[in-house]
């Protein structure tokens, strides 16, 4: 398949063009996904013609003459019975041909394809996909089997437009058009089995039922009046033509009393706005008078974006209005990246109407409504964790990962945020989470640490020779295996006036918590003992090992596995920093240190190993398995399997 720059040679000659590749699969797959909901495309093709004046409005701030005659602007839907068609039409800002090529013959989304990959073939669940998509323009096809765009940008020299024409199959046709007026007209040849969507009243229904708070007006053509018969002797009375009547109440939602606003409203007004098919799970409606004056309306998704957590696409949700105008989208300024995945608005009547994204950087009055809604969004959050857990969790599922970014990047706020955290724990199964209170209330006494490990997965952190010594105790430790939990806990240091200590890290230290008696005379001889008898393997191993270990030594916290590596306090865990090498980054060199297990089984065989080439591949064999069980990789794989199939070999003669 072509790609855009192709396509708008091929378009010079403005013949026939090919769709992107992308584009030809998604408007495929929606075609059939989105069957059963087919009203969609109606609130899509609304939404696109308010979208296209919201942007004449504000461009015309700055030049009037965009205007063309100062028109009303408006959307009208009409009808042809007799052709077979819908036509949708707005007299917004419209498109000149590079822009129709751009919007329309490609899909400029980052993560395309992943989402592609994504879709299962099942109906209902690939709807729901679609619609964390964004379908737009392209939901027409659900309806038509042909579609034909005419559009003329504001402020074009000449009446000459842009046509557009598809059928679905793969391409489209573009050539120019003579059009007297500014806008887009988008004009829908029904298929046979959609002809409902002919009926006045069923249109009317749906654009009451999607886009009744579309702040332009949306125009339908009204009943014909009727006309009485004349009485005997009367001039037949001349009957009066059908007007365009308004169809929605064309006022913006958020300005209204929350009082007088229903749930169902709110839902509507989210599915339209943010493009999603899923009701919201909650959201927040303030309105702020005193010093600054602004009404925030923000919305927490049900689900997550595919994309989401796709580093090239900077998402955000939020749309910028001043005193109604739409100013634009996704103002980033407006809720720090970490919270990214709320959708919403504020409209803000102390900014001037020509804001610009680099008035923004620095603008106070912004940076006090992105305080006042971040504390909005997190309080909201921690109310639905403390009233509603279930709820919570099927959030924490969707969006828990961004949230983990908060440590790096708010620091005021740092704090509230780890309240919303939930991580699993030694304390119950995989899936059961907890919160960072809920363990501190199960804390022992004495305890003034929080603990935790990171790995690379759930298994990885759960079986973790590190926490042997913590189960023998019976203390309580997190288990993060997120790939952002290792990045957040190097900002994450501590929480309610308590210390995080990972124990794969440094020395451990467990003195002074109840049921953890103190070390008798006996017991420190005994393993100094244990010690003094191992110190010449020890040696050995340590002289080895030289080059691939800072030191080694005996363990304190082992009690079943042979060895394990420790990181210093302010290494990096081996699993991330094997992510980081994956990704192209240099790293500072660093080396661990081996802890081995006085009381294994192997340091008795190596202890009496008499032939050096084979302890030097029990030395290596011990530290392979313990660089391995704490999720890093070896850098000569195949050496670790020789070594092992031949001490298997030594073992069995």
């Amino acid at each position: 398949m072509s790609d855009t720059s192709q396509e708008q040679s091929q378009a010079a000659s403005g013949e026939k063009m090919v769709f992107q590749a992308e584009v030809n699969q998604l408007l495929q797959l929606m075609i059939h996904s989105l069957y059963s909901n087919q009203e969609i495309f109606l609130r899509e093709l609304i939404s696109n013609g308010s979208d296209a004046c919201d942007k004449l409005r504000f461009e015309s701030i700055g030049d009037a003459s965009l205007l063309e005659g100062g028109a009303e602007l408006q959307l009208t839907v009409s009808v042809d019975e007799e052709a077979k068609t819908l036509t949708v039409s707005d007299n917004g800002i419209g498109m000149d041909r590079d822009e129709v090529i751009a919007n329309i013959g490609t899909i400029a989304k980052s993560g395309t394809k992943q989402f592609l990959e994504t879709l299962t073939g099942d109906q209902k669940t690939d709807a729901k996909l679609i619609g964390q998509f964004g379908v737009g323009f392209y939901s027409a096809f659900v309806v038509a089997d042909k579609v034909v765009l005419t559009t003329r940008k504001a402020g074009a020299a000449a009446s000459t437009g842009v046509r557009w024409e598809s059928d679905a199959t793969g391409g489209y046709t573009l050539g120019e058009v003579e059009l007297a007026t500014r806008g887009t007209q988008i004009t829908l040849h029904l298929k046979e089995e959609c002809g409902e969507f002919l009926s006045s009243h069923r249109l009317r229904a749906v654009i009451k039922k999607y886009s009744d708070h579309i702040t332009f007006p949306i125009m339908m053509m009204g009943e014909v009046p009727y006309t009485p018969e004349p009485e005997e002797g009367e001039d037949p009375v001349v009957p009066e033509p059908a007007k365009l009547e308004q169809v929605n109440d064309a006022s913006a939602l958020w300005t209204r009393s929350k009082s007088d606003i229903s749930d169902e409203e709110y839902n509507s007004f989210y599915k339209s706005v943010c493009g999603d098919f899923e009701d919201p799970l909650l959201w927040a409606h303030n309105r702020v008078e005193g010093n600054q004056e602004y009404t925030s309306l923000l919305y927490i998704p049900t689900k997550a974006p595919f994309d989401l957590y796709d580093g090239n696409h900077q998402r955000n949700g939020i749309k910028l209005f001043v005193q109604r105008v739409f100013i634009m989208d996704e103002a980033e300024k407006l809720m720090p990246r970490y919270l990214r995945f709320v959708r919403g608005l504020v409209d803000s009547n102390d900014l001037p109407l020509n804001v610009s994204r680099e008035i923004l950087q620095n603008n106070k009055t912004i940076e006090s409504i992105r305080s006042a809604s971040v504390k909005r969004v997190l309080g909201m959050l921690e109310k639905l964790a403390d009233k509603d857990a279930e709820k919570y969790m099927s959030f924490w599922s969707e969006f828990g990962a961004c949230l983990k970014e908060a440590p790096g990047e708010d620091f005021a706020n740092k704090e509230q945020v780890a309240k919303l955290f939930r991580f699993d724990s030694t304390h119950g199964a995989k899936g059961e989470l907890t919160s960072l209170d809920d363990y501190i209330v199960r804390m022992k006494m004495g305890q003034d640490k929080l603990y935790f490990i990171t790995g690379e997965s759930y298994a990885a952190a759960k079986n973790s020779p590190h926490l042997e010594m913590f189960r023998e105790k019976g203390i309580e430790v997190l288990l993060l295996h997120d790939r952002v939990d290792e990045w957040m806990m190097s900002y994450l240091n501590e929480y309610d006036g308590k210390s995080f200590v990972s124990i794969a890290k440094g020395d451990m230290d467990l003195s002074g918590i109840d049921g953890i008696e103190p070390e008798t005379e006996e017991q420190i001889a005994e393993k100094k003992q244990k010690a003094d008898a191992v110190a010449p393997t020890i040696e050995r191993i340590k002289v080895v090992l030289s080059e691939a270990t800072s030191d080694v030594k005996v363990s304190t916290r082992l009690t079943s596995s042979p060895a394990c590596v420790v990181m210093g306090e302010n290494d990096m865990a081996l699993h991330m920093q094997q992510l980081l090498k994956q990704a192209g980054h240099d790293l500072p060199s660093s080396k661990p240190v081996l802890e081995v297990n006085p009381t294994h089984p192997i340091l008795d065989l190596m202890d009496k190993e008499q032939d050096d080439e084979r302890f030097k591949d029990w030395s290596h064999l011990l530290l392979d398995q313990a660089l391995l069980a704490d999720g890093g990789q070896l850098e000569d794989s195949a050496g670790f399997v020789k070594r092992m199939n031949d001490m298997f070999i030594a073992l069995k003669a």
